[in-house]
């Protein structure tokens, strides 16, 4: 896999998707007959929750680090993550023998710093802030050398994230909208390129808390505008978009839906009820959404990407 130094291209995202196909899960596409007469669509949820780590970061991650060089591996890799990027870096560099550091931030739950513990990472910890993350990780690069691997503002990475909604699109074939969530934006961003290129006539919508809605603000504005708060409960989506993914998401993405903290939790829940299975908090923005505005998609045929599924069960907000 080469390294990328511009947005990637079809091309780009085929031999990403080639490279990693070794080290990632095809995850399922799956459908819920009760969610279709709930929202008036038919809905095919791609299941990142089933995918190693439990979320679609492996992807991004495997592709990032398939792209370094000898030299660069050797000195090793940092990243800053609140969670599920820091297991998709760890276990990425446990395959390929890659020492990482990773710096977390406190809030981060329990249960992806004892994963990212657990594939043998070197966990620093920081403040809660974006800001305190990215000054301590410039901190950790500076004192070891490692490489510094972004969690979505890397071209490798949004190539990577690109291949769950190729998937998912040579699965169902035909979709009139597909919608994924966005924090930093690598997802959204990968998303709306491979739909771009396989579907150019579907609208292409990312989502987003009403209380990290940096996204929604700066499509709004036509520049990026940080998150002054980060309220939300999808600790996923608290990042603020780059300008790599910015620059993508302001190119492709049609509109941006914002919902609040109760109809993300009541979509979780939906979904954990009626389709039986485990999706965190910022996997359910997207369902969300459609609940939300469900007049304006129905009798559309949905695609929705499930993010992740690594849930704090000792913390659930139901």
């Amino acid at each position: 896999m080469e390294k990328l130094n511009t947005e990637p291209n079809w091309a780009d995202i085929q031999a990403a998707h080639q490279a990693i196909v070794p080290y990632v899960h095809r995850t399922p596409v799956l459908t819920n007959q009760n969610i279709n007469k709930l929202t008036g669509c038919q809905v095919y949820f791609k299941c990142e929750n089933f995918q190693k780590v439990g979320a679609f970061k492996i992807r991004g991650a495997t592709c990032a680090l398939l792209a370094l060089t000898e030299e660069e591996r050797k000195k090793g890799v940092a990243t800053d993550s609140s969670g599920n990027h820091a297991q998709g870096i760890a276990l990425a560099s446990k395959k390929l023998g890659i020492k990482a550091h990773i710096v977390m931030p406190q809030n981060t739950p329990s249960i992806k710093l004892n994963a990212v513990k657990d594939y043998g990472a070197n966990i620093i910890r920081s403040g809660n802030h974006p800001d305190d993350r990215e000054k301590m990780v410039e901190q950790v690069v500076a004192d070891t050398g490692a490489i510094y691997i972004p969690s979505y503002n890397h071209y490798n990475i949004i190539a990577g994230q690109a291949t769950a909604a190729k998937e998912l699109i040579e699965e169902v074939r035909i979709l009139d909208v597909l919608m994924a969530p966005i924090g930093g934006g690598g997802l959204m961003s990968g998303t709306a390129i491979s739909t771009k290129n396989m579907l150019p006539n579907a609208q292409i919508i990312g989502t987003e808390p009403l209380g990290a809605n940096d996204a929604y603000l700066s499509l709004q504005a036509g520049t990026i505008v940080p998150n002054q708060t980060v309220n939300t409960i999808a600790d996923g989506l608290r990042t603020n978009l780059k300008d790599k993914t910015f620059g993508i998401i302001s190119k492709y993405v049609e509109e941006i839906i914002t919902v609040t903290e109760q109809e993300i939790i009541g979509a979780m829940h939906l979904i954990w009820e009626r389709m039986k299975i485990i999706v965190e908090p910022s996997s359910a923005v997207p369902l969300a959404a459609l609940l939300k505005q469900k007049k304006r998609f129905k009798n559309k045929k949905i695609g929705i990407i499930l993010s992740g599924g690594n849930v704090d069960l000792k913390n659930l907000p139901f």
